[in-house]
């Protein structure tokens, strides 16, 4: 890739460089492994993924691979680790190893090392996410994206019966919710921005992909816009969702550590997240039963919005690479990992055999089937926003889709002005 490339790519990162002071980590590995083979990896935190699940995640590939000393990056956000990547390359401290973060701009760049077929041999979906015809980052893990949770003891209170499957029928649900003093969804923003587009990402997946999958393809190719009549109304659904006092507009500034904690904690009746969220659901204290379903459609047809990808990459530049590519296979495909991320975050391993722990939660399992149900039918679309590849987002545009959201939910945009904001931002992208 050109050196005119990857400079473009660059602008897109703070301008501050960060010090070594900032950027210091913990090496975790076996004591006394001396240099061996050093590598960086970074990581990002939530409620779920604590310093103690990395630390120990790490511990037992170190364990395994002795000659390898990692030592850990942690992003300073969740939803902001793309980003903080982008300033670490920018600084010359990108790291060997990164987890979860989007390959998108880094490939282009040639910043990243394009996994073989051998390398991809155990994983259930290896051409998951193409960049260019090549695979950048492994395809670890398929998360929902929304499902949506519930509080039934709300639910019952509310008179609300049975689970909603068409868009009418989830709105007389949070009417009847809104009428009975209850707030019918749960959102938040602040530095997660994720947090307030879920909803928004639920409805582009089910109006739009559930009958073209290749919307957001066809995007790239300039053949739609945002603009056009079927986007824009689906941002006047979820706008509507605001000026009917469904979604407080004051929440779009709480962060996603206490977005969660406002569901468990009976704020509000329903709460659209990843089905990361069924870790947090069967491990944390709350006073009432959740469930879930699957996010409903114009009409009830079964489409479910996933995204297969999540793992690592790896930089094509890295000092020791055999040991960063040896590092990210042997932590994502390590079963007592596979487990723990399901355990932890709730995740579905997309590994070739691999069983969820009998003993995982209710809300995990009630998840779990409604997936395989999915896939089973042919009903899963791409997640939209959470798309990383040829067929997703350009490069941070999945920040201006949060921010819009945020805009029609506070009433600062209307869904014409949001559709606008898009295209703009879009060509500036691209």
């Amino acid at each position: 890739m050109t050196s005119v490339t990857r400079r473009k790519f660059l602008r897109g990162a703070a301008a501050t460089l960060l010090t070594t002071a900032a950027l210091a980590g913990c090496s975790v590995g076996p004591s006394g492994s001396g240099g061996g083979e050093a590598i960086t990896f970074l990581t990002f935190e939530t409620p779920n993924l604590t310093p103690a699940y990395w630390d120990a995640a790490i511990k037992r590939v170190t364990d395994k691979h002795p000659e390898i000393k990692v030592t850990k990056l942690v992003a300073p956000s969740a939803d902001g680790r793309t980003a903080y990547a982008k300033q670490l390359l920018q600084s010359g401290q990108f790291p060997d190893v990164l987890v979860g973060v989007s390959p998108a701009g880094f490939a282009e760049a040639g910043e990243l090392y394009a996994w073989q077929p051998d390398d991809l041999k155990d994983f259930q979906f290896p051409t998951a996410n193409p960049i260019q015809g090549k695979y950048f980052q492994l395809p670890a893990n398929t998360q929902t994206i929304p499902p949506i949770y519930y509080n039934k003891k709300l639910f019952q209170a509310a008179g609300v019966t049975g689970e909603p499957k068409t868009w009418d029928e989830l709105l007389a649900a949070a009417e009847k919710l809104k009428a009975a003093g209850t707030t019918p969804f749960v959102i938040g923003g602040g530095k997660d921005g994720f947090a307030s587009s879920m909803i928004l990402a639920g409805i582009v997946s089910t109006d739009l992909y559930g009958d073209r999958k290749d919307w957001l393809s066809k995007r790239r190719e300039d053949k739609v816009k945002f603009t056009d009549p079927e986007f824009v109304v689906a941002l006047e659904k979820f706008g509507n969702l605001a000026e009917r006092g469904y979604i407080d507009k004051n929440n779009v500034s709480r962060d996603y550590a206490a977005t969660e904690q406002a569901f468990l904690d009976g704020q509000g009746a329903m709460y659209p997240m990843g089905n990361w969220f069924a870790a947090s659901a069967d491990s944390k204290q709350h006073d009432f039963e959740i469930g879930v379903f699957n996010f409903p459609t114009q009409d009830g047809k079964l489409v479910v919005p996933a995204y297969t990808g999540g793992g690592m990459i790896v930089s094509a530049n890295a000092k020791n690479q055999s040991a960063a590519r040896k590092f990210a296979l042997a932590f994502q495909l390590d079963k007592e990992q596979l487990d723990q991320s399901v355990k932890a975050d709730g995740l579905f391993p997309a590994i070739k055999g691999y069983q969820p722990p009998a003993d995982t939660g209710p809300v995990f399992k009630a998840g779990y089937e409604l997936y395989q149900k999915a896939v089973q039918e042919n009903a899963v679309v791409n997640a939209f926003r959470w798309e990383t590849a040829d067929d997703g987002l350009l490069p941070g545009m999945a920040d201006k889709i949060d921010a819009a959201a945020q805009d029609l939910v506070t009433g600062r945009k209307n869904a014409a002005e949001v559709a606008t904001y898009l295209d703009a931002e879009w060509t500036k992208a691209s």
